[in-house]
């Protein structure tokens, strides 16, 4: 990003240094996000949003500032965005909205991990999350992205992306595409119970906690998706970025693997941190880990085959890797179902 562009958006928040440094953070794949460090000292988190994504940003924000009069507890790091001159959480220069987060002195973001105690953490922290916010009104949010994890819409769009694929992509991809029409009737039964409507992160990858030097879990960061969802969403994302050794963007198939010792401690993670589940939540447990990485797979499909007009991509075919790593590890939760079931009943009772 062009520095003369973040130096006048610091400005519309009052932030006026000539030692300002600008570092690139590179995980998210929709906004732009930088670290602004004054003098050398690592003060802000600096993010454009994505427009094209989110199309109402004062809708994202409410949704945040609703949360986090919530999320204010001793155990949970209470997270403070930076008001503008203005007094506004964003600011508007030309066709972009900016915002600033204070930076979390020494904290730290992992991408994957191979700790039973990191994953504890981060079921503690998910749990609490929803134990600060149960008693939120889900109709006092905005549905920023809707259909966001609706499998069956998203089913659709992938229906429609074969229809318009052209012949050379679809032999790239037609091993994904039957595992993606074989899958999908398996696990969209999930939706057969209740399952209770909740104010959720959606998007609770390992690389949105943040962790102190203790590797105690201090709270959840990149807070665009709050929005009105199911338990399942929050827990099924978690865990497929924490029981997997490998990144999403692992090309070789042979390290994706499924750690069910790292989902016992984050369930026990969970369970620790108080939050009250009803028992639809709890039975739908086993099948959420196999849903999460199977509609963002399904996803990273659908924008390969429309061409990757989405998410960002360092190459033709980065979509489709992706798909093949999310669809493997989708198999390996299937394949542990029952498993996975009595961990989480021998937890939650």
């Amino acid at each position: 990003m062009d520095i003369r562009i973040l130096t006048e958006v610091l400005k519309g928040f009052g932030i006026l240094s000539d030692e300002l440094s600008f570092v690139p953070i590179e995980h998210g794949y929709i906004n732009d996000t930088s670290r602004v460090d004054v003098s050398g000292t690592s003060e802000y988190i600096l993010q454009r949003i994505n427009h094209q994504v989110f199309h109402d940003p004062e809708k994202i924000q409410k949704n945040i500032d609703l949360a986090l009069d919530k999320l204010n507890h001793e155990t949970y790091h209470h997270l403070e965005y930076l008001r503008s001159t203005e007094g506004r959480t964003l600011f508007k220069l030309g066709n972009s909205r900016w915002r600033i987060m204070r930076f979390v002195k020494d904290s730290r973001v992992f991408n994957t991990t191979d700790s039973r105690e990191i994953a504890f953490e981060a079921g503690r922290i998910v749990g609490l999350f929803h134990k600060l916010t149960e008693d939120e009104n889900p109709g006092a949010y905005e549905i920023t992205l809707p259909n966001f994890h609706n499998l069956g819409y998203r089913f659709r769009e992938f229906i429609n992306a074969i229809d318009f694929a052209d012949h050379l992509t679809l032999m790239e991809a037609s091993a994904e595409v039957n595992f993606a029409n074989a899958n999908f009737p398996v696990i969209n039964v999930i939706f057969n119970s209740e399952l209770p409507l909740r104010i959720c992160h959606n998007d609770t990858k390992l690389n949105n906690f943040l962790f102190n030097s203790e590797n105690k879990a201090l709270c959840l960061i990149d807070l665009d998706t709050i929005m009105p969802g199911f338990l399942i969403y929050d827990i099924g994302d978690a865990v497929r970025t924490i029981a997997n050794p490998a990144s999403e963007d692992e090309t070789d198939l042979s390290k994706i693997d499924f750690d069910v010792e790292r989902f016992g401690s984050f369930i026990k993670g969970l369970k620790s941190s108080g939050v009250a589940l009803e028992r639809s939540e709890i039975e739908s447990l086993p099948l959420a880990i196999a849903y999460m990485p199977f509609i963002h797979g399904l996803r990273a499909l659908t924008d390969y085959l429309n061409g990757n007009i989405y998410y960002k991509v360092n190459y033709a075919e980065h979509n489709l890797d992706r798909a093949k790593n999310l669809f493997k590890f989708t198999s390996l939760a299937l394949q542990k179902k029952d498993l996975l079931w009595d961990l989480t009943n021998r937890v939650f009772g």
